[in-house]
């Protein structure tokens, strides 16, 4: 019977081996007497057969060799600045404007990385847009690990991918060396996952790696900005085992351009009207007192599918009381602008100030340097139908989520529920529930009066009346009108 033990290989033994004038091993150690290298006495066809190992004598100097080898593939020489003590949990400096669940995020996240450097168990994975400071953390938990002297390999996913390509060339290691050290190093930070190019044996290399550092439990952390459900199904559902894997989403900006405008594809902000409209040049309309306002309106009954439609003529007159709602309006949006917390919802009619306000509270925002998106309901809801188009490269799941993590959400005028398929209402819901859930703010805007809006959307609305959350403002104003130039009337709307 064969024994999986260990014997002596001598330099004469095995032309691996070259004669050297200082042994590699201990001269005293029981199994190689110097030589530093032992083979083990297995059956032919073990996969130790025939091959030469390095003795326990040299344990450490292999480790620290190992190691050196590790940290010089990680590239963590230009990231060694990179620590816990100098994340910056306010945000980008630049950006004069960051909300308190931003902050709060950071501050979470932080913590989960600090946690996981301490423990080293499980998993962990960081999620979110580019910039959002994941590579900051993960680097400062490789460099904590190395300074702890833990075997650690920090590496983007396409650059772990060419070192495997490249060592098939190798000189200095084989394949199958340098796939074992990858998935058995002790700690593996995998940076932006999802930026390789997933080629079949890419995939599989990586299921392989993954698999393998799931199975046996080793610490594993792993950024990526795609979703979830854009990851390969077999990893994904490694990714989403809770037991073992902490999940962290970031929703703080970009630190590397704090005058991020949100995406223009459906954002109203770059638009020039919108872009004009704000806080200095909003008009309370203070001269319009005791004048009357004639307006052409739609029967609301008329609308949908084979009605027929009406007009009447409504004739309002400009109050005290009026004006006042507008300015309360005024003041609570500037507030908002400044220190956005919870849903802000304006209702008013048509052309009273709500979208301007709503505009300067966005515009507010990215002057300060945050994140903003600013859409309409119903181009909300096409932009998100569109990635179902099949020419398109974008999921739906993509754009769906960027919408609910965006740190703050303009929806402009709001309508009644009937107005849109049951499917694109239902997922507004959805994208709004989640937003209330996360506590992210919201601004909300909707011709709508308060009974209408609760008619209409009885579940929203009782969300909304959440006081400890939301801010409902009603302006009570007639149609803002625009007047000839000379006027000293400005615009709005």
């Amino acid at each position: 019977m064969q024994n999986d033990t260990p014997k002596a290989s001598s330099p004469s033994s095995s032309s691996a081996i070259k004669s050297v004038e200082k042994p590699l091993g201990d001269p005293n150690c029981p199994h190689c007497g110097g030589v530093g290298y032992v083979r083990y006495d297995v059956p032919v066809g073990h996969e130790k057969f025939g091959k030469l190992e390095p003795c326990i004598c040299r344990a450490h100097e292999v480790a620290k060799t190992a190691r050196s080898r590790l940290f010089e593939m990680s590239g963590l020489n230009g990231l060694s600045h990179l620590t816990f003590e100098n994340f910056n949990t306010s945000g980008n400096k630049k950006a004069e404007f960051i909300t308190e669940q931003e902050i709060k995020n950071l501050h979470d996240t932080l913590d989960a990385c600090v946690d996981f450097s301490q423990k080293h168990q499980g998993w962990l994975l960081l999620e979110g847009k580019f910039g959002a400071g994941k590579t900051h953390l993960v680097a400062a938990i490789a460099n904590d690990a190395v300074s702890k002297g833990i075997s650690t390999l920090f590496i983007t996913v396409p650059d772990l991918l060419d070192s495997l390509r490249f060592s098939f060339d190798s000189k200095e290691t084989t394949y199958e060396e340098r796939f074992e050290e990858i998935r058995g190093v002790n700690l593996l930070v995998l940076d932006d996952f999802g930026t390789q190019n997933a080629t079949p044996w890419a995939q599989e290399k990586l299921f392989q790696i993954i698999n393998h550092r799931y199975v046996n439990k080793l610490p594993t952390v792993i950024t990526t900005n795609l979703n979830l459900d854009d990851i390969e199904s077999r990893i994904r559902s490694r990714l989403q085992d809770s037991e073992l894997v902490t999940h962290v989403r970031f929703i703080s900006p970009d630190y590397r351009r704090p005058k991020e405008t949100g995406n223009p594809g459906v954002s109203m902000l770059r638009n020039p009207r919108i872009t004009n409209m704000t806080f200095g040049n909003f008009v309370f309309r203070e001269d319009e007192l005791g004048k009357e306002v004639v307006t052409t309106v739609t029967s609301k009954q008329d609308y949908g599918y084979g009605g027929k439609k009406t007009t009447r003529i409504v004739r309002d007159t400009v109050t005290a009381k009026g004006i006042k709602s507008l300015k309360d309006a005024f003041n609570a949006s500037v507030e908002y602008a400044e220190h956005p917390r919870g849903w802000l919802v304006l209702l008013g009619g048509s052309y009273s100030g709500k979208t301007h306000l709503s505009a300067a509270i966005g515009n507010l925002r990215l002057l300060s340097g945050g994140e903003v998106i600013m859409a309409g309901v119903s181009p909300l809801l096409d932009y998100l139908k569109k990635p179902f188009n099949e020419n398109s490269d974008i999921t739906f799941d993509s754009r769906y989520k960027e919408m609910i993590v965006t740190p703050l959400l303009i929806l402009d005028d709001m309508q009644e529920s009937g107005l849109h398929s049951k499917w694109a209402e239902d997922k507004l819901y959805q994208l709004l529930y989640q937003r209330y859930d996360l506590e992210l703010p919201t601004v909300i805007t909707s011709t709508m009066r308060p009974d209408e809006f609760s008619t209409s959307h009885p579940s929203l609305w009782n969300r909304i009346l959440d006081t400890e959350f939301s801010d409902i403002r009603i302006i009570d104003m007639p149609p803002y009108r625009r007047v000839a130039k000379g006027s000293k009337a400005g615009k709005k709307k």
